[in-house]
């Protein structure tokens, strides 16, 4: 999405500019896009603080999934300290066009767990993004326990994912689905619990509260606004 010469930045949050457009996205009924998925993964490290969980921004899931340069992207990897976390969610996107910035028309999640062994893709509109979520799990499978360390990590396609109902929330999909999963890290998971989190994500993610969670963004950024301008 291009930038009018109106659209001025808002908000600066750790390693985020939001812009005005921004606003304007979760004001409507919008596609998201990297930016605000990036600030609120960015937000939510901040409320699951633990060394064990990584969310990774869209840009560089994206350039993960899609660099041509494997041995280069070593370099790239290895301030993520991937082999330390336990936890690591990648938003997966399908733009196929390496040069266009905010490209791509579906969001979904793949996620990470290191005891279980294994990468699960939630799609929230059926299977849409499977190619390019394999196509990440892929590249990460030789990373993920260290550069000379392939991972034996299988990969899930979980079909008991909620599913949106229109064309444009995935991007909230993929956030609220991220929230769910860090709160069950935190909770089921350090209880000792073996499941994986799909009871979690089936109970909280559901077409009301992706609703609300689109308006509970808005006022979060608000909120930062607020608190920002008084300092």
């Amino acid at each position: 999405m291009g930038r009018s010469s109106g659209d001025e930045k808002i908000l600066s949050y750790k390693d985020v500019v939001l812009r005005r457009s921004d606003l304007e996205i979760l004001s409507g009924p919008c596609f998201l896009n990297d930016r605000i998925i990036e600030f609120y993964f960015s937000y939510l490290s901040s409320c699951y603080p633990s060394p064990d969980i990584l969310l990774v921004p869209p840009s560089i899931a994206f350039w993960i999934a899609n660099c041509p340069d494997v041995e280069g992207l070593k370099d790239f990897i290895e301030p993520l300290d991937l082999p330390g976390k336990k936890l690591v969610i990648f938003p997966v996107n399908d733009n196929e066009n390496v040069g266009l910035a905010d490209g791509g028309s579906h969001w979904s999640l793949l996620v990470f767990e290191r005891d279980a062994s294994v990468f699960v893709h939630h799609d929230s509109s059926g299977g849409m993004n499977g190619r390019y979520a394999r196509q990440l799990y892929e590249v990460l499978v030789g990373f993920i326990n260290g550069p000379n360390s392939a991972s034996d990590a299988k990969f899930i396609q979980c079909s008991s994912s909620p599913q949106q109902l229109n064309g444009y929330d995935c991007g909230l999909y993929v956030i609220a689905t991220a929230r769910a999963i860090c709160c069950w890290y935190e909770t089921v998971k350090l209880s000792n619990e073996k499941d994986l989190w799909f009871s979690s994500v089936e109970e909280q993610v559901t077409p009301p509260s992706v609703t609300e969670l689109r308006k509970e963004i808005l006022q979060l950024i608000k909120d930062l606004m607020t608190a920002d301008a008084k300092c």
